[in-house]
């Protein structure tokens, strides 16, 4: 009896081992998210405690420390426990990890897409799916402007902010500003075109994306224009003259003169709109909290509005703001079977449910692209919204990004660097279209 009991208790003992052995296997086989965004780490956490807590199923969350996705992905990925789900950062990013993407086209979370066309697709097959979406323009101030409509002796005929949809109307207006700046208790219209190192971005390639995208568009208009800049060795730079057109403009009718602009930042600019010394900057969706938190802001959400880019375009009348992402959500298609199902089953959860949804809107605070979302579960800031205004105008078509399709960070480093001795008066305009057209050549050999 006594060799029969500790039989029995060595096999209870065996058998919890191999339960426990299992409980850790059904770890093994769960969902594996590698995160991008390290700021979103902690939301992801409790997503994934959230989803456990009602599905059973476990969610393993690792988050790649800044500027490191590429290097921790290509780490990963060649592990056993291999992520499950992962980011492509847009068309460039897809060509690098499309034997890893599974085909996403019969899933749910591609019917939930609201605009199909910002799926990156491969021989009529979906393969990654964008999570979160931006957009950017001309922010204004509407409080400011309404002064100025107000005024008596305005040379613009138009009445308010919203009736400006062409570059010779705004041009109009933004010097008839600047002559009443007194009256209207500003410095300057625009805020200051950041052109110190690294702080250009908004002017080499958010700024150059618009007649780039048309150039291309023009010649491509049936392939993807990003991966149609990727494959393009010169560009004509066709549209300089418009991009001239309104970067004139900004630096023109700026709170700071152009010998100065060299050493202000975009922290600058975000601070002098939301201290009310200008009445517009160009910068995006994400820029709101760079508004709303500056010590002393004086610009309430309800006055926030964003213009497209105008810069005289044909048609530009029908023109909206640019939208799109850099942010991409693919299922590992080297991962079982089981697995895939497991992590579209995941995501399906997290854009679609009311539990996912709200962890979406609140924690991550993302403006997604799916129509599981209502207008009250999108992000509620006056930025978003007014992306949410022109993607559901039907009248208006507007810019998608292109600029990850420029030949390098060294061309857009060169581009900002011309842009700041135009600006000096050390490079005419024709001498910096130049320098961009032959950086790009020299960038793609």
């Amino acid at each position: 009896m006594k060799k029969l009991t500790s039989l029995l208790l060595c096999f209870v003992m065996l058998l919890g081992i191999c339960l426990s052995f299992s409980g850790c296997s059904n770890k093994k086989d769960s969902v594996y998210l590698l995160n991008f965004k390290p700021e979103s780490a902690k939301a992801f956490e409790k997503i994934a405690e959230a989803y456990e807590k009602e599905t059973g199923i476990h969610v393993k969350v690792v988050t790649a420390a800044a500027n490191t996705y590429e290097q921790t992905l290509k780490s990963e990925v060649a592990k056993n426990d291999a992520p499950t789900i992962f980011q492509v950062n847009g068309p460039i990013g897809y060509e690098t990890w499309k034997d890893y993407c599974a085909d996403l086209t019969d899933t749910k979370l591609y019917s939930y897409l609201t605009d199909k066309n910002l799926a990156i697709t491969s021989e009529g097959r979906v393969y990654a799916i964008p999570y979160v979406v931006e957009g950017y323009g001309i922010i204004y101030n509407d409080a400011i402007m309404k002064k100025y409509f107000a005024l008596s002796d305005k040379k613009s005929p138009l009445n308010s902010v919203e009736e400006i949809n062409t570059f010779e109307e705004l041009k109009v207006v933004v010097e008839d500003m600047t002559a009443n700046k007194s009256k209207l208790g500003i410095e300057g219209v625009f805020a200051s075109t950041s052109l110190s190192g690294g702080e250009d971005w908004r002017w080499q390639s958010h700024l150059a994306n618009i007649p780039l995208y048309y150039e291309i568009y023009e010649s491509n208009p049936d392939t993807d224009p990003t991966m149609a800049l990727v494959k393009a060795t010169e560009i004509e730079f066709k549209y300089s003259d418009k991009y001239k057109n309104i970067f004139d403009l900004y630096t023109e009718n700026s709170v700071t003169g152009k010998n100065l602009l060299g050493s202000k930042s975009v922290n600058d600019s975000m601070a002098e709109f939301a201290l009310s010394k200008c009445a517009m900057v160009q910068n995006g969706t994400w820029a709101w909290s760079q508004i709303k938190d500056v010590n002393g802001n004086t610009v309430k959400a309800e006055d926030i509005g964003m213009l497209p880019i105008y810069m005289g375009m044909e048609n530009e009348e029908t023109m909206g703001i640019c939208i799109g992402t850099e942010s991409y959500i693919a299922v590992n298609s080297k991962v079982s079977e089981e697995k895939q199902k497991m992590s579209i089953d995941f995501l399906n959860w997290l854009f679609s449910s009311e539990t996912g949804k709200r962890y979406v809107t609140e924690e991550l605070g993302f403006a997604t692209p799916f129509n599981t979302f209502s207008e009250t579960e999108q992000p509620d800031d006056p930025l978003a919204k007014e992306m949410f205004r022109y993607m559901n105008n039907k009248e208006v078509k507007t810019v998608p990004w292109v600029f990850a399709g420029f030949p390098s960070e060294n061309f857009k480093t060169t581009f900002g660097d011309a842009l700041l001795q135009y600006v000096q008066g050390n490079k005419t305009f024709e001498e910096l279209k130049e320098t961009v057209k032959n950086k790009w050549q020299s960038e793609r050999k």
